[in-house]
């Protein structure tokens, strides 16, 4: 039997916003016995390890209770996204203003499917990158236009670049 993961997102859901959380990304791994329920979590002041368990132990619960995962067996693992965090909404585009993000578009935008630069703006659906600061380190004497702006519609994937 397949699982209904619109059903899983709709109890995350409910839990994570109940705990001031945000729910990233749901994924469900493998098949049989060895299937495996991700649920990646966020909040404005980062998440702990007490959120996640508080997340895991009240989900699972409700997840068994409900029969929402047929055939019972799976692992549940709860974490935080990680610096190289996934953009998927508007609301994450926004909230990420100003950082760095790497993106891969669905059509090319400049002969390009691939872009890394600072987000520098997003609304109405559009995003604004600055891409002197990557086009700096790989290529010094490039010429190019620094500023791109993309559809969000056109954006295949894009993940937040880790800046220590």
């Amino acid at each position: 039997m397949a699982v209904n993961l619109d059903q899983v997102r709709d109890i995350v859901e409910r839990v994570a916003s109940s705990q001031g959380l945000e729910v990233v990304e749901i994924e469900m791994r493998g098949g049989g016995k060895s299937r495996m329920l991700r649920i990646f979590i966020d909040k404005l002041d980062g998440v702990t390890h007490e959120d996640c368990a508080n997340l895991s132990r009240e989900v699972g619960t409700i997840l068994d209770v409900e029969e929402a995962i047929p055939g019972g067996s799976y692992l549940l693992e709860v974490s935080s996204p990680g610096l190289d965090r996934k953009l998927f909404k508007a609301a994450d585009f926004e909230r990420f203003q100003g950082s760095r993000v790497k993106l891969t578009t669905r059509e090319p935008v400049n002969g390009n499917r691939h872009f890394e630069g600072r987000l520098e703006h997003f609304a109405s659906g559009r995003l604004t990158l600055d891409l002197a600061e990557a086009r700096r380190k790989f290529r010094p004497h490039a010429t190019a236009a620094q500023k791109l702006e993309i559809d969000l519609a056109n954006v295949e994937k894009a993940n937040l670049v880790p800046e220590i």
